[in-house]
């Protein structure tokens, strides 16, 4: 096969171990049957895997510069569908069949906004299971009052639960990264119902981690310095409590408490 190398501007780091395969399948849990999405194919390695333990794989790759290596590796498959673009871009809620599950090894450069935007915006997407960056791994899925706990954590652990994670040395990757990895395994679970206003109100409390939670909802424009503290108040919370100390649910009743001041 012919060498191809990876670009740092697009944050490609190639799987080059097929003994992780293994590893990736067990906490995908994947079906013979269902359709899988996988956003940055790169060599193939995976969705050649993929297509051979799923019924369909539709494969999104920005890098128009793979397709001969891809092409290579996928030879004979009749069940990998290529799609060229951004997956930010893209309208990836209008493929069908559409997937039930996404399972990619992410760049790095993207893993947070996909995961964030699958969640929210391709509700037939049941399972999760992906390679990023060990520390945004760890951030999905933190406990409030930890150093990585933030607007992303709540949001993921609002709409999923953790099945699965497993420690990825950076040695299985062409280049090796200069940071370690990891695979994190999560499904759906049910959404607040009123899921936009619940992320302004998270954004908003999280956008000046120094100021109390009063403060950071009065600044975004949220609500008045002195409605937002009565807001606070009424879960149980002291006025000058921050935002990283709140669990998830909290800022769903955080929300309706706002909306009951106004």
């Amino acid at each position: 096969m012919s060498r191809v190398a990876a670009k740092k501007s697009l944050g490609q780091h190639f799987l080059a171990d097929p003994n992780l395969l293994g590893v990736i399948g067990r906490l995908a849990a994947l079906e013979p049957e269902e359709t899988v999405l996988e956003i940055g194919p790169g060599l193939g390695i995976l969705t050649r895997y993929l297509a051979e333990h799923a019924g369909l794989v539709h494969a999104v790759e920005l890098d128009r510069s793979l397709e001969p290596r891809l092409r290579e590796t996928l030879a004979g498959l009749q069940n990998v569908r290529l799609h060229w673009g951004d997956a930010l871009h893209l309208d990836l809620a209008a493929l069908e069949p559409p997937p039930a599950a996404l399972v990619a090894n992410l760049p790095y450069n993207v893993a947070t906004p996909v995961v964030v935007e699958t969640l929210v915006g391709l509700p037939a997407l049941r399972r999760w299971c992906v390679m990023v960056q060990r520390e945004v791994a760890d951030r999905f899925f933190a406990a409030p009052g930890t150093k990585a706990y933030g607007a992303v954590s709540v949001v993921v652990q609002l709409l999923a639960e953790r099945t699965g994670f497993h420690p990825v040395s950076r040695h299985v990757f062409r280049p090796p990264p200069r940071v370690e990895s990891a695979l994190v395994a999560f499904r759906r679970s049910a959404p607040p119902a009123r899921l936009a206003e619940v992320r302004r109100v998270v954004d908003a409390a999280f956008a000046h981690r120094r100021k109390t939670l009063a403060n950071s909802l009065a600044l975004a424009g949220l609500a008045e310095r002195g409605v937002a503290a009565e807001a606070v108040v009424r879960l149980g919370r002291t006025a000058d409590v921050r935002a990283e100390a709140l669990v998830p649910a909290e800022f769903v009743a955080l929300e309706e408490a706002l909306r009951s001041a106004r």
